[in-house]
């Protein structure tokens, strides 16, 4: 595989070509929102269900524009402190007992101790340091508090930080910033005004096919044919976490490491790799051997 190269965000050719060179197969709706971000100086919100490669998109997006990609992964009870920034308290302290052995001033010290130099730069405060637009994703944003999610749509409105020592810090290049969602909760109105959005589903089977072979191209195409076929009927079976894009290149990357040309043969074997596929006791439970071999049969 080829470095990708840097490509203008409105050339919609150019883009979808370099998306797919870092292996990210896109559609015509998502390259032309990507094209939008940079016009219209948004974000893009992707909302999907868990596996469907929303995540991807930002490394791909990364990847494209050979830029950095700064990730925030939200969680329940988020804070700037592990968000935006935090002091560096040790190295304060420490800095402190070393200018009193030097007899500094108290106003020296005070003057000193809140140097950018102490100051530890969580994403949000990272993305807008740089000076080259990066690309910063802030992946699971409904798993966020909606306190979180108030404070980030103030600092997307202006792509500013305020720091009460420093005084308010400017992005010295807009980052490209890419939010995903899976569902959990209800985003606010005021969020989704915000930002570009689109939806991503399980792709179609030629969609995931293309990016089969684009991610892993040295798998034999009749195998990948399977495997895609397999895993499309898999989803309409009754599990409780459907298996998404990746477990799919897990299981094609398992298969070709254990010699499989063909997905009718040895049963017994496909069944015990389906842990790359099945990530939970009662799916691995309910695609017996025989479900196995159903779905492999109608493969070919």
């Amino acid at each position: 595989m080829t470095d990708p190269k840097p490509v203008p965000l409105t050339d919609r050719d150019a883009l979808q070509q370099a998306l797919a060179t870092t292996g990210y197969i896109a559609d015509g709706q998502l390259v032309t929102a990507i094209g939008l971000m940079e016009q219209l100086q948004r974000p893009l919100l992707i909302e999907g269900e868990a596996g469907v490669g929303k995540t991807e998109v930002a490394k791909a997006l990364a990847g494209a524009l050979d830029a950095e990609l700064i990730r925030l992964q939200c969680y329940e009870g988020l804070d700037a402190s592990a968000a935006v920034y935090e002091w560096d308290y040790q190295r304060q302290l420490l800095a402190i007992k070393i200018w009193e052995s030097e007899g500094r001033s108290a106003e020296e010290k005070e003057r000193h101790v809140f140097d950018e130099s102490f100051l530890l730069k969580r994403p949000l405060l990272k993305a807008i340091s740089q000076a080259r637009a990066p690309v910063l994703l802030i992946d699971e944003i409904d798993r966020a508090d909606e306190e979180f999610e108030a404070y980030l749509l103030e600092v997307l409105s202006d792509f500013q930080i305020s720091i009460p020592e420093l005084g308010t810090i400017g992005a010295k290049a807009t980052p490209y910033v890419v939010l995903t969602s899976n569902g959990t909760r209800e985003l606010s109105d005021a969020l989704r005004r915000r930002c570009l959005y689109h939806h991503v589903d399980f792709p179609e089977p030629e969609k995931e096919l293309r990016i089969l072979q684009a991610r892993l191209p040295g798998i034999e195409a009749a195998l990948a044919r399977q495997v895609v076929q397999f895993v499309q009927a898999l989803r309409k079976e009754d599990l409780q976490k459907v298996p998404g894009v990746a477990e799919t290149l897990d299981w094609a990357a398992a298969l070709m490491g254990l010699a499989v040309v063909d997905l009718r043969y040895r049963p017994e074997q496909l069944h015990e790799t389906l842990l790359c596929l099945l990530k939970t006791r009662e799916d691995q439970a309910a695609v017996t051997r025989e479900v196995v071999e159903r779905l492999a049969g109608k493969t070919g």
